[in-house]
C-alpha cells in the first residue's frame, strides 16, 4: 500500500513538472501549483510514515494496556528511546488495534518498564495511566521546555469479575 502512495506522489511531482515546463500557464499559478504540491509532500511523507507501523510520537492515551516495550539504552551517539506497544483503554476495556508509541528515555521510566515486562511475562497483564508533569510551582511554566511531558504510571491490571451463577 505505501509503494501505491509512493508512486502516486511521484506521478503527481512528474505531472507538476511537465505544468511547470512545458505549459503557458501564468507564473503566480506555477508557483501556487508548485507550492501546492510541495506540501502535499510532507503530508504523505507523515501519512506513509503513520501507515508502516512507525511508532508515533504522540502523546500516549490516557490509560492502556501495555502489550510490549523495548529499551533502546543512550549511548554517546544516540540519546536513547523506549518503545511501547500499547492498547488504549476505553470504557474499560482495550481497544481492537495496538499502537507503538516513542518515549524519550528516563532511567526512572526504563526501570518501571523492566518491572512491568517481567510480570508481564508472569501473565499479569499491566495497566498504565498517564498524569502530565508537575513543574516546580510559580507563573510562566509555559516557558520551560520539557514542562509537558508525561508521568507514566503502571499497575497490575484488575482481574475481571464474573457473574455470580
Amino acid at each position: 500500500m505505501t509503494l501505491a502512495i509512493e508512486l502516486g506522489a511521484a506521478a503527481l511531482a512528474l505531472l507538476c513538472a511537465l505544468a511547470l515546463l512545458w505549459s503557458r500557464w501564468p507564473a503566480w499559478l506555477k508557483a501556487v501549483l508548485l507550492l501546492l504540491v510541495t506540501v502535499f509532500y510532507f503530508f504523505a511523507h507523515d501519512e506513509v510514515n503513520a501507515i508502516a507501523g512507525w511508532p508515533s510520537p504522540d502523546r500516549l492515551p490516557e490509560r492502556f494496556q501495555l502489550l510490549a516495550a523495548v529499551i533502546e539504552e543512550p549511548t554517546a551517539k544516540t540519546p536513547g528511546a523506549l518503545y511501547l506497544w500499547v492498547n488504549a483503554v476505553e470504557n474499560g476495556r482495550p481497544t481492537a488495534q495496538p499502537r507503538a508509541y516513542r518515549l524519550p528515555y528516563t532511567k526512572d521510566l526504563h526501570a518501571l518498564l523492566n518491572d512491568a515486562l517481567k510480570k508481564i511475562r508472569e501473565g499479569v497483564s499491566q495497566l498504565g495511566s498517564v498524569a502530565p508533569q508537575r513543574g516546580r510551582p510559580g507563573g510562566l511554566s509555559w516557558l520551560r521546555p520539557g514542562g509537558d511531558e508525561q508521568v507514566v504510571k503502571l499497575r497490575d491490571m484488575p482481574k475481571p469479575q464474573l457473574p455470580e451463577k
